[in-house]
């Protein structure tokens, strides 16, 4: 593995993001270590806390990554799952991230149906947010949030010019009714919610990103430097993105 650390720190929207930039030389380098920091992380919170509270991203990256963890010796009966977004769609739906991640890897596991928490999406935005938020009310901070990050700078489904909940008094989730790509009606964690966590990891592959990427580094005004936990981010990011 080829890989350096760079520390930044970037201007929020509310509050300065710290960064930890882990470059790897190509995206099966990337997937490995992704894996073995969340089962690490895993084994960590399930020690001190008796569980494991992961929030998923949507994706071709973290699919990978999912895939890679069906075969991972874990607690699972520890493990408490959540999405940090959802497109509102039929639940059976192949644009489903909460559909990708069970067959990618959730149901090829032993771990209670009850700790799996998709966002009710089919409900549409406003009651799929209000149940959402209602369930996450019980969870206190997340141990690990998964990221990734769009061509235009947008992750889970704060985009660009939209409010991303990044304040104060910004709510747990998002109803989002105008995304600008589709589906239009979508339901998001906030800026804020995806915040408070342990551990916040961005996994960002893919020529695409660059200029994101690029923005993200020079100014930080893209939603994804809005997820500000005290700990800071960890990004994992191919090489190349950063030339």
């Amino acid at each position: 593995m080829n890989w350096a650390n760079l520390m930044s720190t970037i201007n929020g929207n509310s509050s300065s993001q710290l960064c930890r930039w882990h470059s790897f030389a190509n995206t099966a380098e990337l997937e490995k270590s992704a894996v073995t920091e969340i089962l690490r992380a895993a084994h960590e919170a399930i020690q001190k806390r008796g569980s494991f509270h992961i929030v998923l991203a949507g994706g071709t990256t973290p699919r990978r990554v999912y895939e890679l963890l069906k075969t991972a010796n874990t607690n699972w009966a520890a493990w408490h799952i959540y999405f940090g977004d959802e497109r509102c769609l039929p639940i059976d739906h192949a644009e489903r991230n909460s559909l990708m991640a069970t067959q990618a890897w959730l149901n090829s596991i032993d771990i209670p149906t009850s700790q799996i928490h998709p966002i009710p999406a089919e409900e549409g935005p406003l009651i799929a947010a209000e149940k959402y938020a209602a369930l996450l009310s019980q969870v206190a901070t997340f141990d690990l949030v998964l990221l990734g990050l769009g061509e235009d700078g947008h992750t889970a489904s704060l985009f660009p010019q939209h409010d991303v909940g990044n304040q104060a008094n910004s709510p747990a989730t998002l109803a989002v009714f105008d995304a600008p790509k589709p589906p239009p009606q979508r339901v998001s964690l906030s800026a804020k919610r995806l915040s408070d966590a342990h551990q916040v990891i961005f996994l960002v592959t893919g020529n695409s990103k660059k200029e994101a990427v690029k923005n993200w580094r020079a100014e930080g005004k893209i939603p994804a430097s809005t997820v500000t936990p005290k700990q800071g981010v960890d990004i994992y990011i191919e090489s190349q993105l950063l030339d």
